[in-house]
């Protein structure tokens, strides 16, 4: 009898789903080709896959366009200029409080506080960002005066509203050779002028002046505007230029005719 037993041992059939699991604990036991290291992976199918935590969360800061392109403080053919202004003597008149010049790089060249020559009687912190302190090593307005003049003759100026730092430096520019972000026609709505932190935002999409203003930040906006379309604004000058050349001429082949005529009436 109990060789019979050998000879035939009685079978059991397995669960299915239990020899499913032996083949997959048998392959996961097997060394991958292409793992290097197989004994530290573990099989998906059964624990699910691990999460892994970032080593560090996404930087989404955005690079600032204004930011110099490169180190050079050389003075180029192309400056960029920006005042800010306190309030002197009676009235609170608008006098220069700080100047600051950049190339056409971006870097500053310039970038000096200013003592008035009248009294300050209003800081305008609020806007203007100086204060007291500031103007009490300040440079004496006539030095600031002749350095800028100095910087600016014979080059291209950009800036914004340019006919008020002007003014409150006491100097004249050709109008040839001025870049003014405020008066530049595609840079207007409807005829009307754009204060230069709106154009920062809609064309260089960048905010400035957001509370006190920083020449800095101003001058190297209205610098990066008129980089940006200078192809254009020049040739808009050029333009201009031959208009008002072709003008010229004209009048001035008018008036021998207009004398000849006047001779002959009075003759």
């Amino acid at each position: 009898m109990s060789s019979e037993r050998k000879k035939n041992p009685k079978h059991f059939q397995l669960n299915p789903n239990w020899a499913q699991l032996q083949q997959k604990l048998k392959s996961f036991a097997k060394p991958s080709r292409h793992s290097k290291n197989p004994q530290s992976e573990t099989p998906n199918s059964i624990l699910g896959k691990r999460k892994e935590r970032p080593n560090s969360e996404p930087d989404d800061a955005k690079p600032n366009p204004l930011m110099p392109t490169n180190d050079d403080s050389s003075v180029t053919d192309v400056l960029a200029m920006d005042c800010e202004m306190v309030g002197v003597g009676q009235g609170n008149k608008s006098a220069l409080g700080r100047v600051t010049v950049v190339n056409k790089w971006r870097n500053v060249i310039y970038d000096e506080f200013v003592r008035p020559v009248e009294h300050v009687v209003d800081f305008r912190t609020r806007i203007s960002g100086i204060r007291p302190r500031d103007l009490r090593k300040a440079k004496d307005f006539r030095v600031v005066q002749k350095k800028v003049a100095e910087l600016i003759k014979g080059r291209i100026l950009v800036g914004h509203a340019l006919h008020n730092d002007l003014k409150a430096l006491l100097l004249m520019h050709p109008k040839k050779d001025l870049r003014d972000t405020s008066e530049y026609q595609p840079f207007l709505k409807e005829g009307r002028r754009k204060a230069l932190r709106h154009l920062a935002a809609e064309v260089l999409g960048v905010e400035i002046q957001n509370g006190e203003h920083c020449p800095v930040d101003d001058a190297r906006a209205a610098m990066l505007l008129y980089s940006k379309n200078r192809k254009e604004w020049e040739r808009s000058v050029k333009d201009q230029l031959r208009l008002k050349e072709k003008q010229k001429k004209r009048k001035q082949r008018k008036k021998p005719k207009a004398d000849i005529n006047h001779s002959l009436i009075a003759s």
